[in-house]
């Protein structure tokens, strides 16, 4: 099952020429998990090589206009699409309000809108994973999120399979399932006969916008991926805590803390440039990346690799088509003056 972290926007208040603020797409198989939506997401996913999907599930971390400002547009562009699929939207409290505000501006929908108000703590099953809310320390109501596996069956031993008469058919894929089966002998073979010790599955934690907070570190425990702001350095030390926000070196400490994988490193201000965040955060925490736009971090079983990043990997196929062009021979009227 492919899990993967797409960054949509990176910069921090306000756009750059070259970072749209918040927004951030976790795939895992064929589900679609956007965290915040701000202003020019859909651009940005018209810009990628994902598409404006029709998504699912919106999930905002809180109500600062540069993590939302981007949803009426993306919700009328739906309705012109006559979407009818329903579409479910989660924050903190305060949606419902938000959403009779923005309702001006989109106006009728032609599809299903369910928001759902979550406290932190808050636990929503899917298929093979959990999505749950966690508090975090900024100025207004706000809630992170992080998306854990459920644990996978352990390995399946072949050459015991084999010693116990089980054919090499359906019988596997049951005891797999953690299912018994009955051979033709009579005998009972049960999934803990041929299968190793439960494997646990990833992790996935988005904080959204904090101040440095123990939840945060909780909830990290262990992940193979934290995606933390740091919208400043150590040098507005004191200006990150009165705007509650983090240091870059702030956010490398909780990724140290909590033992992560890997730390990505976003909502990066104006007055930085990315390697410069970079530099504060690895004197801490080696194992930070700074994404652009268009990056994604892949996210491998642990007994696979390790997360990586992998620069503009959410446009592949249009920079392929670039290099195509560019590329390309002319042709004598290409030639001709």
């Amino acid at each position: 099952m492919e899990l993967d972290v797409v960054f949509l926007g990176t910069s921090g208040s306000m756009p750059t020429a070259k970072r749209a603020p918040s927004a951030t797409l976790v795939r895992r198989g064929g589900d679609r998990l956007l965290v915040d939506c701000a202003e020019g997401t859909q651009r940005q996913l018209l810009r990628s090589d994902l598409g404006l999907v029709d998504l699912e599930e919106i999930f905002l971390t809180h109500y600062h206009a540069d993590h939302y400002l981007g949803l009426p547009g993306m919700l009328k562009t739906f309705a012109l699409r006559s979407r009818e699929v329903p579409l479910t939207i989660y924050g903190p409290r305060g949606l419902e309000e938000l959403f009779a505000t923005l309702r001006r501006i989109f106006g009728r929908l032609t599809y299903p809108v369910e928001l759902v108000e979550l406290e932190s703590g808050a636990r929503l099953e899917r298929g093979g994973y959990v999505v749950e809310s966690f508090a975090v320390d900024h100025h207004v109501a706000a809630i992170g999120y992080r998306l854990v596996e459920h644990e996978r069956p352990g390995r399946f031993d072949v050459e015991e399979a084999n010693r116990l008469g089980v054919p090499d058919s359906r019988e596997r894929g049951l005891l797999q399932r953690g299912e018994e089966v009955s051979l033709q002998d009579g005998s009972v073979v049960r999934p803990e006969d041929v299968l190793g010790e439960a494997r646990a599955g990833r992790t996935v934690v988005l904080a959204g916008d904090t101040a440095p907070a123990a939840s945060v570190v909780e909830a990290a425990m262990g992940a193979e991926l934290l995606v933390h702001e740091a919208t400043f350095l150590t040098d507005e030390r004191a200006r990150a805590r009165e705007t509650r926000h983090s240091t870059a070196g702030e956010a490398a400490l909780v990724a140290r803390e909590a033992g992560v994988k890997l730390l990505a490193l976003t909502h990066v201000s104006t007055r930085y440039f990315g390697h410069q965040v970079v530099e504060e955060a690895t004197q801490l925490f080696p194992a930070t990346v700074v994404p652009r736009d268009f990056d994604l971090v892949t996210i491998p079983f642990p007994e696979r690799g390790q997360p990586e990043l992998v620069r503009s990997g959410a446009r592949t196929r249009q920079a392929e088509r670039t290099n195509s062009i560019l590329v390309e021979p002319m042709s004598p009227s290409d030639s001709s003056s």
